[in-house]
């Protein structure tokens, strides 16, 4: 099959623009979906990594991963929009674009520059994504019959800030394209190793305190600047999060209110039943932790925020093939 580039169109509609990232087994393109009268939809393109095309196990795994994304409808989740496969046979999904950054770009910024993130945004950040996973958590199916959807990849790579103020979860659909059929594959990445939770190291069952735990890291890290859970091998990395020793948040930032830092602590908790009951009641909990500020943390905050971390740390980096208002 013909590689990817820039101005390819697949099914003669969705033009690749330029490439937003990639991880491990698939790329991201910016594209355009153009449809009658010269209408054109900004919007996100998934494409398997060319070495795997072919590849039938991994072809259903994103399958899977379209299917699970698609069953999930929350503003807070990306949203997916289609689904098909190009000339070749070969899939590709669609999805909405967020126009921004990842939450790890806005992080590295404020460090770049000798800052540290205020907490402010990143408590709202937190709360954003809470509900994120309070929806697929508590999700029932067309019979009413409750169908949770456990995420087991969140990093910060997959919290998508948005320029307009909205954060948005990624990548919903990979952690339980690989679980459901037992379809795993030793060839696969299957996500970043040192946000897992300690139980799903152990092969337990991903839960919502195991993603609870994994945000418990993201949040620690972009508060701190640093890792939490670092080695130089994927096994030491196993064992430190087994132990899941974690240092206090104060000790880094003196500056943090003691309820946030409790918040953080508790949903690192190395057993799952000493985490939050839920999504739900941790977002309660960064809410009234939020209620102390003068003014509230409002989008336009947000927006402002990630807008000058994307001036710094994206916008030089962008390599747009066309000239394309969003």
């Amino acid at each position: 099959m013909a590689e990817d580039h820039p101005g390819k169109r697949l099914v003669g509609k969705y033009e690749l623009i330029s490439r937003l990232g990639q991880g491990g087994m698939a790329v991201v393109w910016r594209a355009l979906n153009h449809g009658p009268d010269g209408f054109a939809l900004p919007v996100a393109v998934k494409r398997m990594h060319p070495g795997f095309m072919g590849q039938y196990h991994l072809r259903q795994l994103f399958i899977e991963e379209a299917r699970v994304g698609a069953g999930l409808r929350h503003p807070g989740v990306v949203q997916v929009h289609d689904f098909g496969v190009d000339e070749a046979g070969e899939p590709f999904l669609v999805t909405e674009l967020v126009l921004g950054l990842q939450l790890g770009e806005w992080s590295r910024a404020f460090t770049r520059a000798s800052l540290r993130p205020p907490w402010q945004i990143v408590a709202e950040v937190a709360v954003q994504v809470l509900a994120a996973l309070d929806a697929a958590h508590t999700r029932v199916d067309d019979r009413g019959e409750p169908a949770a959807i456990f995420h087991r990849d969140l990093t910060p790579d997959n919290v998508l800030l948005d320029l307009s103020g909205i954060v948005k979860l990624a990548d919903f659909g990979m952690a339980r394209a690989m679980d459901r059929g037992r379809m795993t594959q030793p060839d696969i990445v299957k996500g970043k190793l040192s946000y897992l939770a300690p139980e799903l190291v152990l092969g337990v069952n991903p839960s919502a305190q195991s993603d609870l735990f994994s945000l418990g890291v993201v949040l620690w890290e972009v508060l701190s600047g640093r890792r939490l859970f670092d080695a130089k091998t994927d096994i030491e990395v196993v064992d430190l999060i087994r132990e899941a020793r974690v240092p206090m948040l104060s000790v880094d930032r003196p500056d943090l209110p003691l309820a946030l830092t409790q918040i953080v602590h508790c949903s690192l908790a190395r057993r799952p039943e000493e985490r939050f009951n839920s999504a739900r009641e941790m977002m309660q909990d960064l809410v009234m932790a939020l209620r102390v500020l003068p003014e509230p943390v409002d989008r336009q905050s947000l927006s402002q925020s990630f807008q000058a971390a994307y001036d710094r740390e994206v916008k030089e980096r962008l390599e747009l093939s066309y000239d394309v208002k969003l």
